[in-house]
């Protein structure tokens, strides 16, 4: 996650990533919140990592667009790209958060409780959609 270990270490793949700085361990997380940016469009929020990667590792404006959309897509919200997460339903918000997170390619993705602040229909039906995304895209999620 976010902190140092204490003891232990924190293994992705055969290697050991304990010591790695933060940015540097490769995780997605989806916070019970989804953590949106609310001044940036749904666009802007899944592009936000791609363009905060260090200079010799950061797409192109025109790969981050392919890539944003590419994710919109799969989670089928490509339709909301133009939209601040204020105009967003909650499940909306989630999937946006899970695609900001994606976009990035994490090794391992962490959700917080990502369906705790939705009603029960769109939490299982979250679920189910997020099982079948795992699957497709074969990514460890905890």
């Amino acid at each position: 996650g976010l902190e140092t270990p204490d003891a232990g270490s924190i293994v992705f793949h055969g290697e050991d990533v304990s010591g790695h700085d933060v940015r540097d361990r490769n995780v997605g997380f989806v916070f019970q919140h989804y953590a949106l940016f609310r001044h940036m469009t749904v666009f802007d929020n899944v592009a936000f990592g791609l363009r905060m990667k260090p200079k010799n590792q950061r797409p192109n404006e025109s790969q981050i667009a392919a890539k944003v959309h590419e994710l919109l897509n799969m989670v089928q919200l490509d339709w909301l790209a133009d939209r601040y997460p204020e105009q967003l339903s909650g499940g909306q918000r989630q999937r946006i958060a899970l695609a900001r997170a994606l976009a990035v390619e994490p090794k391992v993705l962490l959700l917080d409780e990502p369906f705790g602040a939705l009603d029960a229909k769109v939490r299982k039906e979250l679920r189910r959609w997020l099982a079948r995304l795992h699957e497709d895209i074969n990514l460890t999620s905890v």
